[in-house]
């Protein structure tokens, strides 16, 4: 059973990259809000697996996904700001 998961794993991985490196620059952006999407997700997942209660390693683990996910959701946020940030128009100075 570890051969098939680490297998699927290695599978996922090289075609993951291979589709990240195609991506038009102009897709950058709804890729980024889409993957935040995905960390959203994965933070309400982490969330019921440290309030499961089911064993203190449970928790801990849990406790370390929320923290990992939190951190990835955040930063993908402000990725995603500094990029939107470089298309806006600067303001006009008012005399």
């Amino acid at each position: 059973m570890a051969f098939a998961d680490v297998y699927v794993f290695v599978l996922a991985a090289f075609v993951g990259y291979q589709i990240i490196t195609r991506v038009p620059a102009l897709l950058h952006t709804p890729l980024m809000a889409a993957t935040n999407a995905i960390s959203g997700i994965s933070l309400v997942g982490s969330l019921v697996a440290a309030g499961s209660d089911r064993n203190t390693l449970s928790t801990v683990l849990g406790v370390i996904a929320v923290t990992c996910a939190m951190a990835n959701v955040v930063g993908g946020f402000l990725i995603t700001d500094r990029m939107l940030s470089m298309f806006r128009r600067a303001e006009k100075k008012q005399n």
